[in-house]
């Protein structure tokens, strides 16, 4: 038991818990408001659900949603982690327990509010079960796979399927809900690419009179290399050193305290790196 009550799997379950709060929030007080087709997975079961309405055939959403879910959730299990399906599967099921505990309420009249502010929340839930190293399940699976692979993100192509979901929904059920949904969807897809910077590159140059503490220190934390290169002090003339390592955005907040725990007076120099060519280390989620 000790073992899964550690300080990374704390954070998970927290961002999972706010991640799907917040979702329950955007669903039952702005998108039901507005009349918004979902985006991804739960986009198509509700489609299905409409569809089935529309001929007289009863469809459970719910069990759409599974269906399609499980065997995408066993795929990546064995291809991404246990862990990240595990707690992808906690955010789906906090989900249908908030969506239960959250009254359904209008807080603005108009629709269009209600796309801008349930468009934000619903993105940044996304983004928060992201960077606990989690999902919201359906195409954030499939995103966090062809991520993993690749190192590139895919929420374009996602946003792209989800439009062409959309043009079916606004053919069979009406132009301007489906019109809205696009808006929605567009703003929530931004907040996820804004906050969620995993796959994002950047270059610490750290100048250090203690290299051989900070070295030892980074590496024992990253797998990522660190080159080390010996200079001089332009002002001072003394010896000095700049190491340089590249790190991704999701890690670097920790390793400049890394780098400060081994010397309190290094001075770093952090720039974007817009693409980067080479074999480099993603942390497991």
């Amino acid at each position: 038991m000790k073992g899964y009550l550690n300080k990374r799997n704390l954070i998970t379950c927290a961002c999972v818990a706010g991640s799907s709060a917040l979702m329950a929030i955007a669903m039952n007080i702005f998108m039901n408001e507005a009349s918004i087709l979902p985006a991804g997975f739960m986009g198509v079961a509700k489609l299905v659900n409409l569809m089935g309405a529309r001929v007289g055939v009863g469809i459970e959403t719910s069990l759409v949603l599974l269906a399609i879910n499980l065997p995408v959730a066993i795929f990546c299990a064995k291809k991404i982690s246990k862990r990240f399906v595990g707690f992808s599967l906690l955010q789906i099921l906090l989900l249908w327990v908030f969506m239960r505990l959250i009254p359904e309420y209008s807080i603005f009249d108009q629709a269009i509010l209600n796309v801008v502010f349930g468009g934000c929340v619903y993105g940044f839930s996304i983004a928060l079960a992201l960077r606990g190293g989690a999902s919201t399940g359906g195409t954030d699976f499939i995103a966090l796979y062809v991520s993993n692979k690749t190192g590139k993100e895919i929420w374009l192509q996602i946003f792209v399927f989800n439009c062409v979901l959309l043009v079916i929904f606004g053919y069979l059920f009406g132009w301007e809900n489906a019109g809205y949904s696009i808006i929605f969807q567009y703003i929530s897809t931004h907040m996820i690419t804004t906050f969620h910077n995993r796959y994002k590159r950047e270059m610490m140059q750290i100048f250090t009179k203690h290299p051989n503490c900070v070295v030892e220190e980074y590496l024992k934390h990253f797998k990522h290399g660190i080159t080390v290169i010996n200079g001089t002090g332009g002002y001072t003339g003394e010896e000095t050193t700049m190491l340089l390592s590249v790190t991704s955005a999701y890690e670097l907040p920790e390793a400049i305290e890394v780098v400060l725990k081994a010397d309190p007076q290094a001075i770093i120099n952090v720039t974007k790196t817009s693409q980067f060519i080479g074999k480099f280390d993603q942390p497991k989620l």
